[in-house]
C-alpha cells in the first residue's frame, strides 16, 4: 500500500505538471485562486496556523475583518506560487526576468565581483524559483539545499525541475557528503549559495526576536559566512502585480569576537531584515507551519535546549 500511495503521489504531481501547463493562463489562475478560497473556508490546520502567524505580523490592534482578508490573500499568494511551480518550465524565461522588479541588484554584483562568494538568505516569501532564475540569468549559477520529500521519486522530480532552471541542488540529508561541507567549498571558490532561512528544520536553531516574540532560525547562512569569509546578504521576494519583486539588502557585518557570537549576530540581523520586509508584503509570506516558540510542541522545545547544552 505504501508503494501504491507513493506512486499515486508522484503520478499526481506529474499529471499536474502536464495538465496545468496546458491550460490557458487565466483559467489556471482562476482555478488556483478558487482552490485557495476553498481552503480558507474549510479552515484546516495549515490555514489556522497561517492566521496565527499573520496575526503576529499584523499586530494586536489588527481588525478581525482585516486579518480575514490578509489570510485569504495569503492563501491566494501561496496558490500562485504552486501554480507558477507547475507552469514555470513552459514560461518564457526572458519575459520572466524582464518582469522582475529588483531593488539592490548592485549588491549582488559587488559581492560576486569581490571573489569571496556570497550567501543569499531569504524567507519563505514570494517565488524563490523566479529569483533563482533571475540570478542564474544574471550570470551567477548557485547552489542550494532541498529538504527531502516523500516519496523519493517526488523529491527527484523537484530536484530535476530546479536544476532545469540552472540551480545546483544538494539534499539536506542522505547525500554523499554533508551539504554544509560542499557549500563551504563552493563559497571559498567564489560561488553563490542561496538558502531559505526563516524556519529552523533542526534542533540547533539560533534563538532570535521576530515580531516581538522568540523563535529559532537556522544558523547555516551566518555560519557559512563567518567560516568562509563570504558575504551574507538578506533577500526578500514578493509578488508585484502580474510580475515579481525582490529586495536585495546590503551585506550583513558579523563583527569580531567568538564564532558563536558572530553567528548569533548574523542570524538576528537576518531576522530583523526579514521582519521589516515581511511587514511590507505580509500576504506573500508563505508560513503555514508553526514558527514561534510559543507554538512549538514542548517536547521538541526541550529536546532542542538539551541539544544546545550538550
Amino acid at each position: 500500500m505504501r508503494l501504491a500511495g507513493d506512486w499515486l503521489s508522484t503520478a499526481g504531481y506529474a499529471a499536474g505538471w502536464r495538465i496545468i501547463r496546458a491550460l490557458p493562463a487565466p483559467l489556471a489562475g482562476r482555478l488556483f485562486a478558487a482552490a485557495a478560497d476553498l481552503a480558507v473556508r474549510r479552515d484546516g490546520r495549515s490555514v489556522r496556523q497561517l492566521r496565527r502567524n499573520l496575526a503576529r505580523v499584523a499586530g494586536s490592534e489588527a481588525d478581525p475583518a482585516e486579518l480575514d482578508r490578509l489570510v485569504r490573500a495569503g492563501m491566494r499568494s501561496y496558490a500562485r506560487y504552486w501554480l507558477e511551480t507547475f507552469r514555470l518550465p513552459s514560461m518564457d524565461a526572458a519575459k520572466i526576468v524582464a518582469s522582475v522588479r529588483t531593488d539592490g541588484a548592485a549588491n549582488v554584483d559587488e559581492a560576486m565581483a569581490a571573489g569571496r562568494g556570497a550567501v543569499f538568505a531569504l524567507p519563505h516569501s514570494g517565488n524563490w524559483d523566479i529569483a533563482g532564475l533571475w540570478l542564474v540569468r544574471r550570470g551567477y549559477p548557485f547552489s542550494t539545499v532541498a529538504e527531502r520529500l516523500k516519496p523519493e521519486s517526488l523529491f527527484d522530480r523537484f530536484v530535476a525541475y530546479r536544476e532545469s532552471l540552472g540551480m545546483r541542488v544538494l539534499p539536506l540529508t542522505g547525500g554523499p557528503r554533508p551539504p554544509m561541507q560542499v557549500l563551504a567549498e563552493r563559497l571559498r571558490a567564489g560561488e553563490a549559495v542561496c538558502l531559505v532561512a526563516d524556519r529552523d528544520l533542526s534542533r540547533s536553531g539560533v534563538e532570535v526576536r521576530f515580531f516581538g516574540e522568540p523563535t529559532r532560525m537556522p544558523p547555516g547562512p551566518a555560519l557559512l559566512a563567518a567560516t568562509t569569509g563570504a558575504a551574507l546578504i538578506p533577500v526578500h521576494l514578493y509578488f508585484d502585480g502580474d510580475g515579481w519583486g525582490q529586495w536585495i539588502g546590503q551585506p550583513i557585518e558579523l563583527g569580531e569576537g567568538p564564532l558563536r557570537e558572530r553567528v548569533q549576530r548574523g542570524v538576528q540581523a537576518l531576522a530583523s531584515a526579514f521582519e521589516s520586509r515581511i511587514a511590507q508584503h505580509p500576504q506573500d509570506w508563505h508560513m503555514l507551519q508553526r514558527l514561534w516558540l510559543a507554538d512549538l510542541d514542548p517536547a521538541r522545545l526541550q529536546a532542542g535546549r538539551e541539544d544546545r547544552v550538550a
